[in-house]
């Protein structure tokens, strides 16, 4: 028997491509893999594509992708019109996004070491430098608004 004739049940799926039953599931109800045959009673049919395609997404949302952005990948991958810059496009809209976001932890970042600098661990609770700064009084509580 072939992998493309060869059929699994939900939970074969699940195991095979490292997720739970209700990944599968959401998968399905979002669109993002085929909508499986049913046998007569009534269970669901999965073959190796969807398998692989459930792999594919979880590639993907590793690298940061959404599950909108994936559904797109996919709608490019199965679109005979389609082509390799558009997929390339994707993948650089996704890396700038990227790139920001790497930018605000950057600034997080030095935001919490200022936060954590500006306070000796010493006094009562209402003089915390931390506090003051996040309730937006002081120097480094102007910094944050700011940022």
């Amino acid at each position: 028997m072939n992998s493309e004739t060869t059929t699994y049940k939900i939970g074969e799926v699940a195991s095979r491509a490292n997720v739970n039953k209700e990944t599968v599931r959401y998968y399905e109800k979002r669109k993002l893999i085929p909508k499986p045959d049913r046998r007569r009673s009534g269970y669901r049919i999965f073959t190796e594509r969807h398998i692989n395609q459930i792999k594919f997404i979880k590639r993907s949302q590793e690298l940061g992708f959404t599950l909108s952005e994936i559904k797109e990948l996919l709608e490019l991958r199965m679109d005979e019109s389609s082509t390799c810059s558009q997929i390339k496009q994707e993948a650089q809209e996704k890396y700038q996004d990227v790139v920001e976001k790497i930018e605000d932890l950057q600034r997080i970042k030095a935001t919490l070491v200022d936060l954590i600098d500006s306070c000796d661990g010493e006094g009562p609770k209402g003089d915390c430098p931390i506090l003051v700064a996040l309730e937006g009084e002081g120097e480094t509580g102007k910094k944050l608004r700011d940022a």
